[in-house]
């Protein structure tokens, strides 16, 4: 995993506002991990947190994008059962990233854990194709 530290500085400053202002940002030059990141986080209610995101350029014959793999973590009884809602709507929820379709997404571990507070940690992988 490579750590850039502008971006890492931009997600921190992005993460701050509030959702609905995360969520209508236009997608930065390196790409629309930023909107993906906030539509998750939506998703999530608010419960979540970032624990890790990565993003490698993924190309075929006839598309091209990129795969995005985002860990979050979910602390507390109501933000498990937030978690837990948020897998089973993951492979049918319709993201709205500009300039982009999610075509796969895919839920690659999930990892409970009881003591000594209820936690749940997820690590999701999607892909992006880019929509020119």
């Amino acid at each position: 995993m490579q750590f850039d530290p502008a971006s890492h500085r931009a997600l921190q400053v992005a993460l701050e506002r509030p959702a609905r202002t995360v969520a209508r940002r236009t997608p930065t030059r390196s790409g629309p991990w930023l909107p993906l990141l906030s539509a998750l986080l939506e998703m999530a209610g608010g419960k979540a947190e970032l624990i890790r995101h990565s993003e490698r350029a993924w190309a075929s014959v006839t598309f091209s994008g990129s795969r995005h793999t985002v860990q979050l973590a979910f602390t507390g009884a109501e933000a498990v059962a937030a978690g837990e809602a948020m897998i089973e709507a993951l492979s049918d929820h319709e993201f709205t990233i500009p300039r982009h379709l999610v075509a796969d997404t895919a839920v690659i571990s999930a990892e409970h854990v009881a003591l000594p507070e209820e936690r749940l940690t997820i690590e999701v992988e999607l892909l992006l194709l880019d929509d020119c």
